[in-house]
């Protein structure tokens, strides 16, 4: 039996991710990669999260979405998986914000964190 938990989320761009992880200080390896759970069981995630106790934490692409998987009984971070995603999802759609709008050729002109956590940008495009 699994032990595995599978978390839906709104995550669709790799590449964002792995950004928004990066930008977070939180350490990870590219997959395809095992991630380990309980009594040696692992599942092949394209993100792996390596903790201290042993148990992964990974994204895993499942046709829709890179969901979170993980043993949640071993979570072993200083804040809740709601609050890990929230950051994460965060961070995420900020990377997204930032990529798709140099695509159409805008730059960040203003960034700032609100009290809130919340960010505002402000972004323009010159046209010459």
């Amino acid at each position: 039996m699994s032990h595995f938990s599978q978390i839906k989320t709104q995550l669709r761009n790799l590449a964002s991710l792995e950004t928004a992880l990066t930008d977070l200080g939180i350490d990870w390896k590219p997959g395809p990669c095992p991630v380990r759970g309980y009594r040696g069981q692992s599942i092949n995630a394209e993100i792996a999260i390596e903790q201290e106790n042993g148990y992964d934490i990974g994204f895993r692409w499942n046709g829709n979405e890179y969901e979170l998987v993980a043993d949640l009984q071993y979570w072993q971070q200083p804040i809740t998986v709601d609050r890990f995603l929230n950051k994460i999802t965060q961070r995420y759609a900020f990377q997204t914000v930032l990529s798709e709008t140099a695509k159409q050729g805008f730059q960040v002109a203003e960034q700032q964190k609100n009290e809130d956590g919340s960010i505002r940008l402000v972004v323009q495009r010159w046209r010459g």
